[in-house]
């Protein structure tokens, strides 16, 4: 394995890897406030139990990720030492900040978990609030700088070296709100459909109680809406990729041919000799309609690209597939959820394992949705102005970083799978702890 290539795998490992820590961190506080804030207000111990169940979760989670994180970072300057030394300047302010929106999520996720007997509910539950917009802020601001790499913007170029810096130009640049909408959305439908799933199971393993259907109920409300707005913010981020990175969206949808009124084709295989998709379902000038909103509008293909300057078509495409495939089945399911609630036959068992597996079906989506963002932007690390290539490290044995780090996944995933299985088999926390620091937060 040559050095670009462990590099960029090491990347894609990390990265994979962190993004479920990522995603979880940003959902599961929203889940966690509103079962709180469900318990002040109907007075229902159901979700007091729920909330502190979560709240450990967060917690677990929150600490693994920090380590992936921490990785990361590294990971940055060391592989990527070119990148760092000319994007750094512009970006980094972005990077500073969600430093600072960590910082806040960490001191109040501590005042959250140890502050139920300590705090007077509301304020406990206030501190919530704070974990869930902190967490969230940070991945708007970290995906701030993903999003600059696709669309540069706020420098000048000299001599090979960026001038006339804007940060902010950089920081708010065109697909920061695009980028940061769907990405946040997906971290909200893949962590509540993945709680969805855990309660589901209990129900398959005949766990009939409220506290099981209360979860999947309010797991289901924001996995639910959560759904339906991601096609919504696709629409948005498709037509931003028309617009900006043209080979990018040719690659997703397999079009070799630049043509007015292009068709939009469903499954199939990319055959790169050919120029064509076999054994795809094709619709009529569904691509142009979808891309521009106009059925006649033209969509350049990627023959008008440069073998050298293309994204591998195959991985790009599937990753695509798979991520719409699996985005429109979780509505689907939802669909589903809600009619069978209205009809009451919840107790149908297809439909619990048709629940448990969209806890999967949400994290796949969402990576695929990242290896469509990221491989789908090569072969440039810097869209337009820096080669990938360009940008890794000389110093050689990067492969051999690689096998260290993916080691440490491993123990990192094996511990986290460890521990949550031990909070699963503990069950709901009893009432009466929280009744026992109510009374003391009323002296408070």
């Amino acid at each position: 394995m040559d050095d670009l290539l462990a590099a960029r795998v090491q990347m894609e490992v990390s990265l994979a890897f962190h993004m479920i820590f990522a995603a979880i961190g940003i959902g599961m506080p929203l889940l966690m406030v509103i079962a709180e804030g469900l318990w002040l207000r109907r007075g229902d111990e159901t979700y007091l139990h729920l909330a502190k169940k979560w709240s450990k979760v967060t917690g677990l989670l929150f600490a693994i990720g920090a380590v992936s994180g921490t990785a990361l970072s590294f990971e940055l300057g060391l592989l990527w030492p070119r990148f760092m030394e000319f994007a750094g300047g512009i970006i980094g302010a972005a990077f500073a900040l969600e430093g600072y929106a960590f910082f806040i999520e960490a001191i109040f996720l501590g005042l959250y978990l140890y502050g139920w007997t300590r705090l007077r509910p509301v304020v406990h539950w206030l501190c919530g609030i704070v974990v869930a917009v902190s967490g969230a802020l940070s991945g708007i601001l970290v995906v701030s700088a993903n999003a600059w790499m696709q669309h540069p913007t706020g420098f000048d170029v000299e001599n090979g070296k960026p001038v006339n810096v804007d940060v902010l130009a950089a920081l708010f640049n065109p697909g920061w709100a695009v980028f940061a909408t769907h990405s946040t959305l997906a971290c909200y439908v893949a962590t509540s459909f993945a709680v969805a799933a855990v309660y589901a199971f209990g129900l398959l393993r005949r766990e009939r109680d409220e506290y099981h259907s209360k979860a999947l109920k309010l797991a289901m409300i924001v996995g639910g809406l959560t759904a339906l707005a991601q096609p919504i913010s696709g629409d948005l981020n498709a037509r931003f990729t028309t617009q900006h990175q043209p080979t990018k969206l040719a690659a997703m949808e397999g079009l070799f041919e630049t043509q007015r009124g292009a068709p939009l084709t469903i499954g199939g295989w990319p055959d790169l000799e050919a120029g064509e998709i076999r054994y795809g379902i094709e619709i009529p000038k569904g691509l142009s309609l979808l891309a521009k909103h106009d059925i006649n509008a033209e969509v350049m293909g990627l023959n008008d690209v440069p073998p050298r300057d293309r994204p591998n078509v195959y991985i790009v495409r599937t990753a695509f597939q798979i991520m719409v495939g699996f985005g429109t089945t979780l509505i689907g399911i939802a669909a589903w959820y809600w009619a069978s609630r209205r009809w009451r036959r919840l107790d149908n068992r297809l439909l619990l394992l048709a629940l448990v597996a969209s806890g999967f079906m949400g994290f796949i989506a969402l990576e695929a949705g990242w290896f469509v963002t990221e491989v789908g932007r090569q072969p440039w690390v810097i869209y337009g102005v820096m080669r990938t290539e360009d940008a890794v490290t000389p110093v050689p044995g990067t492969a051999n970083v690689l096998y260290g780090f993916s080691l440490l996944y491993v123990v990192l995933a094996a511990t986290l799978v460890w521990l949550l299985l031990r909070l699963r088999h503990r069950g709901p926390e009893q009432a009466h702890e929280h009744h026992s620091g109510s009374e003391s937060n009323v002296s408070h």
